[in-house]
């Protein structure tokens, strides 16, 4: 069956919630300061009908398996935006999801004019940071911005 992508509608929410947990479950970083705990997870179609934001989801046989979106978060620089929220579910992981939804990601992006993307992220998912490494991110020695999520160590940046 194919994948399709699409933006995130209200009626994915509960799903969308319930895939990230238990991804961050997996990978056993399920812990405070992190989306695991944020209660906008339950709500991510409401937190993107903001201004300049997008969220993609991806969808196989009526399932979601992945997500990931850009958003303006407060306090990063001028022109800068963070990609936020890239998760694949396990069925998905190889098949080139997550490089999807990261390229539409990154492509609604530069629709909207920015011209860097920040991201925040965690030692333990190598394969999504080899993933943005080999993006074109680079490593930053400090955080950018307020998202809130202060439990995140790996901090990125794409200049477009």
């Amino acid at each position: 069956m194919a994948i399709t992508y699409r933006q995130i509608e209200e009626r994915d929410d509960q799903e969308l919630a319930e895939v990230i947990r238990s991804i961050l479950r997996e990978f056993k970083i399920d812990k405070p300061g992190t989306v695991y705990t944020d209660p906008t997870t339950d709500h991510l179609s409401g937190v993107f009908k903001a201004e300049q934001s997008v969220y993609w989801v991806a969808e196989e046989d009526g399932q979601l398996i992945g997500g990931c979106g850009i958003y303006p978060t407060a306090g990063l620089p001028e022109g800068c935006v963070e990609l936020v929220k890239l998760y694949t579910a396990a069925s998905a992981r190889g098949k080139g999801v997550g490089k999807t939804l990261m390229q539409k990601s990154i492509e609604s992006a530069q629709h909207f004019g920015y011209n860097e993307i920040y991201l925040e992220s965690f030692p333990e998912l190598t394969t999504a940071i080899s993933m943005y490494e080999k993006t074109g991110f680079t490593r930053l020695s400090a955080p950018l911005g307020n998202s809130g999520h202060f439990a995140c160590n790996v901090w990125m940046l794409l200049v477009l």
